[in-house]
């Protein structure tokens, strides 16, 4: 008889953390933890958090009849860490202190790995993370920015982007390591990228100013005016940051960042927030223009994923711009505890060797 696997997921968040249980593919428990500001702000950086994090953990497991020693596995929201190329990481020494002092920075995802490596050591199951946002797997030539100094980077929404790349290949009877796909991950960050071969050879960075705008991102921007705005004396290099980041985007224009209070508006006849969210698509689509460039025009699909994939009428502005170069497939929302689950399961059932991360 097949053996089934009971799985714990851990995907902490800024003010709250995810959790799920899982029986194979089967979610069988899922609770979202909030965090207060008040018991945030008691600890100095976000490392600190995580014995707070892990006893709420445990006590909901508990109180919900979840033995920890039941589970088979823990799988980890992968962090800040070190460009690596997709796939399953066992939790090793060395991935835990990169995520204790946030290798590429200070995120409370970085947390995910350090609790599961703790529970996982205690009750004597492996540990892994699945397709960190570092995840970088781009070509040589994508890295080329055109300035000596600076070098193109892989920030992208790699878990969301692999596990419906996946999903699409498993409905269309092909496998993702063969398939040409482009796809846009549309959420508080934009992240498009081309998938060639089931590795993300190309993507528009989705955290550091670059491709299309968000709701709550500046996207690329002329540089020169960028440069003047920097040197204007008006704003501090923390105001700059929290303008890519933050403020930029549809919140600069409009201020909200919630693309529902962009559709109430328009319906009201707001012509300013019809032009900016017609411009959010139009720039989405001329990513997805420049990736089918990538792939020398042989796309298999085009998968659009993310919160404001829900919205139809915004997908639908990027799909008759781009229905040219392929068929345009909308998966929408994330489902990123599914995610982490299948990763972890693909181990355990031998399909996948976990990778070492050094």
């Amino acid at each position: 008889m097949k053996k089934e696997f009971k799985i714990l997921v851990i995907n902490p968040g800024s003010t709250s953390t995810k959790i799920g249980v899982f029986q194979d593919e089967k979610l069988l428990f899922e609770e979202v933890l909030r965090h207060s500001t008040e018991e945030i702000s008691k600890y100095e950086r976000t490392y600190d958090q995580y014995a707070f994090r892990r006893d709420i953990i445990v006590e909901t497991l508990k109180k919900n009849n979840i033995p920890l020693k039941s589970l088979d596995c823990i799988v980890g929201r992968g962090g800040m860490l070190k460009p690596v190329e997709g796939g399953t990481y066992e939790i090793n020494e060395a991935m835990i202190e990169d995520l204790k002092v946030g290798v590429q920075g200070d995120h409370a995802s970085n947390l995910g790995g350090i609790i599961a490596k703790e529970i996982g050591t205690e009750i004597g199951v492996p540990s892994y993370v699945v397709d960190p946002v570092t995840v970088d797997e781009m070509e040589d030539i994508a890295r080329i920015s055109g300035l000596a100094e600076i070098k193109r980077r892989s920030i992208v929404h790699a878990l969301n982007h692999k596990a419906i790349a996946r999903k699409w290949a498993k409905e269309n009877g092909k496998k993702y390591e063969e398939a040409n796909l482009i796809i846009a991950h549309l959420g508080g960050g934009i992240s498009v990228g081309a998938h060639k071969n089931g590795k993300i050879i190309d993507v528009f960075n989705a955290l550091y100013g670059d491709g299309a705008f968000s709701p709550e991102r500046s996207g690329g921007l002329p540089v020169g005016d960028l440069v003047k705005l920097c040197y204007s004396g008006k704003y501090s290099h923390s105001d700059m940051k929290k303008m890519i980041k933050g403020k930029g985007g549809i919140v600069s224009y409009l201020g909200t960042q919630d693309v529902r209070e962009v559709k109430k508006m328009i319906e009201k006849g707001d012509k300013k927030a019809e032009l900016i969210y017609n411009a959010m698509a139009y720039q989405v689509a001329k990513d997805i223009g420049a990736c089918a460039a990538v792939l020398k025009g042989e796309v298999d699909g085009i998968l659009l994923t993310g919160g404001i994939a829900h919205d139809s009428d915004f997908t639908a502005l990027i799909e008759e711009r781009v229905k040219f170069i392929s068929k345009v497939y909308v998966y929408p929302g994330e489902d990123e505890l599914d995610a982490l689950a299948l990763g972890g399961l693909r181990v355990l059932r031998g399909e996948e060797m976990a990778k070492v991360y050094k």
